[in-house]
C-alpha cells in the first residue's frame, strides 16, 4: 500500500475541487484519475451561465466555472491526472483496478475520495411504452449535442419532466429555432430550481403541463409523436382524456442518480433516501479510508455547493493519510417531518470546536412560512424561520457543534420542516 497516495475518481467539478483541498492540506500525492479525455465533467456542455454565484460572487456559464480549477492544478505539484482512465473496481481496502490505452493496472492507495457524480434517468427507468424510434433523447445527451456537437436533436420537441436540464434545454432549443410544443410533468408542481421556471419557460412563453405525463411513444423508425394524458392522485394516467402530439423529438428529463456502482462493490453503506453513500459531516463513508464528494452523495441543486462538500471530502482524506484514525462514535441523524432526504446522515464523534456543521436537507412538500429544526432527548435544539420550503430546492443549514456538545454515541438528532408556529 502507497500509504501516501489519494486517489480521487472522477475530474468533474467535485474531484477537481476535492483533488486541489487535498493538496492543499497536505496530501503528498494526488492522484485524479477521469474516463473521459478532458477535465471539467458535465460543465463543458453548460454553456448557460449561474455558476459561481455562492463561492465567486459573479455568474459564469459552466466551462469558465471549470477552467478556474483546471489552471489551479498546476500550481500544486502533488496532484496528478490520469485522463482516459475508467475505474473498474474498488475493493473494500481501497486497492482499485483501472484501465487506458496503456493497459490494465492496480493501485493500492491510502485513502480514495469518490467523485463519480450522477447519471440521467433512461425511458426505461421511468417506464414509458411504446417503441424504440430515433429522436428520444435524455436532456443531458441532447445538450451535449447542441452545445458541443454543433447539432440540433429536431425541430418539434415536446419534453418529458420539469428538472433543471429540461427547463434549459426547453430555452436552448427555442433559441436555435425549434418549436417546444410543452413541458410535462407527472407531479403537481415543477421539478426544477425556481429561477429557471422563470428564465425558462415563463420568459419564453413555453407552456408547462403539471400533473401530465407521455404515455406511448409513436413512430417505429423516426419518433412521429407521443401520447400525453392528465395523471391521477396516484399519478395514474386519465387514458378517457389522452391526446397525441405530433413531435420529432422527445427530451427526458426524469431525474438524476447518483452514480455508486463503485461505491457498493467496495461496500459502502448506500443510504436509500438519497441513493448515495452515508457520510458523515467530513463526508468519510462506512468503509475506513473511503471518502465521497458532490452529486455521487446526493444530487445538489448547484454547482458551488458540489465544490463546498467535496472540498470538505478533500481536506479529510488528507488528514486521514496524515494519521487520523477511529472516531469515537457518531451521532445519528434521522429525518423527521417533511424531511425526504438529508446529508449527512451522522455526525462523527467528538465535535470540532468552531468548525460549523453543514446540513443539507431535500423537503417532502412545499411549507411556505417554514421552521427547520432539530431535536433531541425530547427536546428542541435548533429552530430556523425560512421563507419557504419546496422539493426542488435544498434547504442548507449551519449549526454550531456547541448545540451538541453533550450527546454521546449512538443518540438520535431528528431533523424536522413544519409551518411556522
Amino acid at each position: 500500500m502507497n500509504r501516501e497516495q489519494l486517489v480521487v475518481i472522477g475530474g468533474g467539478p467535485a474531484g477537481l475541487a476535492a483533488a486541489l483541498a487535498a493538496a492543499e492540506a497536505g496530501a503528498r500525492e494526488v492522484l485524479l484519475i477521469e474516463r473521459d479525455e478532458t477535465l471539467g465533467g458535465i460543465l463543458h456542455q453548460c454553456v448557460h451561465d449561474g455558476f459561481g454565484n455562492i463561492l465567486f460572487g459573479r455568474s459564469m456559464t459552466g466551462p469558465e466555472y471549470a477552467q478556474h480549477f483546471i489552471d489551479e492544478l498546476p500550481r500544486q505539484p502533488a496532484i496528478r491526472v490520469l485522463t482516459g482512465t475508467m475505474v473498474l473496481q474498488l475493493m473494500e481496502d481501497c486497492r482499485l483496478k483501472a484501465v487506458n490505452r496503456a493497459g490494465a493496472f492496480e493501485l493500492n492507495p491510502g485513502a480514495v475520495v469518490l467523485a463519480m457524480g450522477c447519471r440521467e434517468r433512461s425511458r426505461f427507468q421511468a417506464l414509458i411504452p411504446g417503441y424504440r424510434p430515433a429522436g428520444v433523447y435524455t436532456a443531458g445527451a441532447a445538450q451535449r449535442l447542441i452545445n458541443m456537437e454543433g447539432l440540433m436533436p429536431g425541430e418539434r420537441v415536446v419534453i418529458l419532466g420539469s428538472g433543471d436540464i429540461g427547463l434549459i434545454m426547453a430555452r436552448r432549443l427555442t433559441l436555435e429555432g425549434a418549436a417546444v410544443l410543452g413541458v410535462f410533468e407527472i407531479l403537481p408542481r415543477p421539478g426544477g430550481l425556481t429561477r429557471n421556471l422563470v428564465q425558462c419557460l415563463h420568459d419564453f412563453e413555453i407552456p408547462l403541463h403539471l400533473s401530465h405525463t407521455v404515455t406511448f411513444i409513436h413512430g417505429k423508425r423516426r419518433l412521429s409523436g407521443v401520447s400525453v394524458a392528465p395523471v391521477d392522485a396516484r399519478g395514474k394516467a386519465l387514458r378517457d382524456q389522452e391526446r397525441y402530439l405530433p413531435c420529432d423529438t422527445l427530451i427526458l428529463s426524469v431525474g438524476l442518480i447518483p452514480e455508486n456502482e463503485l461505491s457498493r462493490r467496495a461496500g459502502v453503506i448506500i443510504d436509500p433516501l438519497t441513493g448515495g453513500p452515508r457520510v458523515d459531516q467530513e463526508m468519510a463513508t462506512s468503509v475506513p479510508g473511503l471518502f465521497a464528494g458532490g452529486n455521487v452523495v446526493l444530487v445538489y441543486d448547484l454547482v458551488d455547493e458540489v465544490t463546498r462538500v467535496s472540498r470538505a471530502a478533500g481536506r479529510a482524506a488528507a488528514r486521514y493519510l496524515a494519521g487520523e484514525r477511529a472516531a469515537a462514535g457518531s451521532l445519528l441523524l434521522e429525518p423527521g417531518e417533511n424531511v425526504r432526504a438529508l446529508v449527512p446522515q451522522q455526525l462523527r464523534l467528538p465535535l470540532q470546536k468552531g468548525r460549523k456543521i453543514d446540513l443539507y436537507w431535500r423537503a417532502a412538500a412545499e411549507i411556505r412560512g417554514a421552521t427547520a429544526a432539530l431535536y433531541g432527548r425530547g427536546q428542541q435544539l435548533f429552530r430556523k424561520r425560512l421563507r419557504a420550503v419546496r422539493p426542488p430546492e435544498m434547504v442548507h443549514l449551519q449549526i454550531e457543534p456547541s448545540l451538541l456538545e453533550d450527546f454521546g454515541s449512538g443518540e438520535k438528532i431528528t431533523c424536522r420542516l413544519a409551518a411556522k408556529e
